[in-house]
């Protein structure tokens, strides 16, 4: 059993007390884990950077939206599967800064046709890319249906030169069991990359959109 596997029922606990905690607007909030490590020098342990992907059992909740860039049958395919938007090789190269950042804003994911990553990633890395967003290459013989929904489920882990990361688990709405299950499998993802027990060195703590930070650990 993994050391996150003991805090199960402090993850749940915690999580019931955030959700009470929120603000009562009236969209659906966002659950989210945050985990500090302590006594981490980042600068000499780049194992402590993140800019991962996360595939969560229980999927998010809410709209994820997964943006495409490709040509041909793979842009069909896409758009078949729920692609929140489609682009070509053509659109993209007609691009600005401003279009580039819009679409930065509005897509949680992009993932983009191996062959034409030079010319996206050039035009839509800038924007992309301080968002954590960086795009995905994709090749050319990808299921592209199945990627779309594989991250209409997948949560994203990304942190710069602090000691902590932090990510969504999931939406308030969801079953308590559900958004436990999805934290145990980020804690999993950090704890395998850390190659360190995180319950001996870390904080972790979980929080809707407007609650406070509940520490579970």
């Amino acid at each position: 059993m993994s050391s996150v596997e003991s805090i199960r029922e402090d993850l749940a606990k915690a999580i019931r007390y955030a959700i009470l905690a929120k603000k009562p607007w009236k969209y659906t909030q966002s659950v989210e884990l945050i985990v500090a490590f302590r006594g981490i020098d980042i600068r000499k342990h780049p194992e402590f950077r993140f800019r991962d992907a996360v595939l969560l059992p229980h999927g998010l909740g809410k709209e994820v939206r997964v943006c495409v860039v490709a040509d041909g049958p793979m842009a069909e395919q896409a758009k078949n599967a729920g692609a929140y938007k489609v682009l070509s090789r053509e659109e993209i190269s007609k691009f600005d800064k401003k279009a580039a950042k819009k679409l930065a804003q509005e897509c949680d994911w992009v993932l983009i046709r191996a062959d034409i990553m030079g010319i996206a990633g050039r035009i839509l890395g800038p924007a992309l890319g301080p968002r954590g967003k960086s795009p995905i290459p994709v090749p050319p013989n990808a299921d592209i249906a199945k990627l779309v929904e594989q991250y209409k489920s997948t949560t994203r882990l990304f942190s710069r030169d602090q000691p902590f990361v932090a990510c969504k688990i999931g939406a308030e709405t969801m079953p308590i069991e559900h958004l436990v299950d999805n934290a145990i499998t980020v804690l999993n993802h950090i704890e395998n990359k850390v190659k360190r027990p995180l319950t001996t060195f870390s904080k972790i703590y979980v929080k809707t959109t407007s609650s406070p930070a509940i520490e579970v650990i």
